[in-house]
């Protein structure tokens, strides 16, 4: 699949995760594509950790505001009734469990709900942020990412980079299916038409349970 395809295949997926009422956290990179597919029979409220309700869809091309940017430096819009605040306020509303979910990308998850996305040793990365906190605080926790990383298994039996989180993770959403964590691993709910139950398999390291009720992937 193409690079820009798999991304907005992913996003318009996620984008099916949300409920009317809402309010969500996404998280830098490809999780923000979300806000450009959100139904439009729903009504969410999206927040961005650097302060601020309302975030709206990417604007279009030459009318970027350079003030009105995520947490991420990408230019975002901002939808009526938006508001904007301290990064305290932002924090207090992540930390005192007032998010229904959020959406992260991840380096790596495993079959236990554990998340890995900030940090290989020996390598400059960003730093944490707010994942840390988006996961303890957020009610459901979706991670969004590309299946693999340059052919290598990011879905594993057990993550071996530095942990976000332990447990945290509900939901795993990649170009190839969707995976719910349950007490007994991975169930795999939805695939890909695209691709088939063994192509998912050879691509994730952790064992998959395939559901008796396997669909096709929905992205709209």
């Amino acid at each position: 699949m193409d690079k820009n395809l798999v991304k907005e295949t992913i996003a318009r997926r996620v984008a099916l995760e949300m409920n009317d009422g809402d309010l969500v956290n996404l998280g830098i990179g490809l999780p923000t594509l979300v806000a450009n597919f959100i139904p439009k029979d729903i009504n969410i409220t999206l927040q961005s950790e650097n302060g601020f309700v309302g975030l709206g869809p990417a604007p279009l091309k030459g009318e970027e505001d350079k003030d009105l940017v995520n947490a991420g430096s990408q230019p975002v819009t901002i939808l009526p009734g938006g508001a904007f605040f301290d990064s305290l306020t932002s924090f207090a509303i992540i930390r005192g469990g007032h998010l229904d979910a959020t959406v992260l990308g991840a380096l790596q998850v495993d079959e236990k709900g554990n998340l890995a996305n900030w940090m290989i040793p020996g390598k400059m990365v960003p730093g944490m942020g707010g994942a840390m906190d988006l996961v303890t605080g957020a009610k459901r926790v979706i991670v969004a990412m590309v299946h693999t990383a340059k052919g290598a298994h990011k879905i594993l039996k057990e993550c071996n980079l530095p942990l976000t989180a332990a447990g945290k993770v509900d939901l795993i959403i990649t170009e190839m299916g969707v995976m719910k964590v349950t007490n007994k691993g991975l169930l795999l709910t939805e695939l890909n038409p695209e691709f088939t139950v063994e192509d998912i398999k050879k691509a994730t390291d952790a064992e998959l349970i395939i559901s008796y009720d396997l669909k096709e992937m929905r992205t709209s």
